[in-house]
């Protein structure tokens, strides 16, 4: 039987997965540089340890309001495709192990181009929990407004 490991966050009062393999670090929220005229889900831009890293609102790419940033607010820096991409997310509560027959496929009725980003949900002991999908975070529209940003911030 094949498990995984999951970096479990919430964004509002749901639960998200991300794979932990996909995750090179979770930071405290801060030092974010608004970047003028960004899309409004680019939060801005950050220097980690010298690089340069977009910071998406994953509230905004699921139609929540933001919220303000507390002691609990972290960022999720993640793997997508070729770059580094720090998401805003509203705590992370703990390191999942997932085994595969806890692993559902999404209902084809919630199955559109604006929910690529979740993969399948987890059933874990009564809580159900969204596992995203990286690739599918951002759409093709979003994905080249990011690369724009990173352009200009190059320049």
């Amino acid at each position: 039987m094949a498990t995984s490991k999951q970096v479990i966050f919430k964004v509002g009062t749901e639960e998200y997965g991300s794979d932990i393999q996909l995750v090179s670090a979770i930071e405290s929220y801060g030092g974010v540089v608004p970047v003028p005229n960004a899309p409004s889900y680019i939060l801005g831009i950050l220097n980690l340890r010298g690089e340069v890293i977009p910071v998406f609102s994953l509230r905004k790419k699921f139609g929540l309001p933001e919220s303000e940033v507390d002691d609990k607010t972290l960022l999720l820096i993640t793997k997508y495709q070729n770059m580094k991409i720090g998401f805003k997310v509203d705590s992370v509560s703990e390191i999942e192990e997932v085994d595969e027959e806890e692993l559902h496929k999404m209902p084809v009725i919630v199955c559109t181009e604006a929910t690529n980003y979740a993969k399948c949900v987890v059933n874990k002991k009564g809580r159900m929990i969204i596992l995203i999908n990286h690739e599918g975070i951002l759409s093709s529209e979003e994905a080249k407004a990011l690369n724009t940003v990173l352009k200009k911030q190059k320049e």
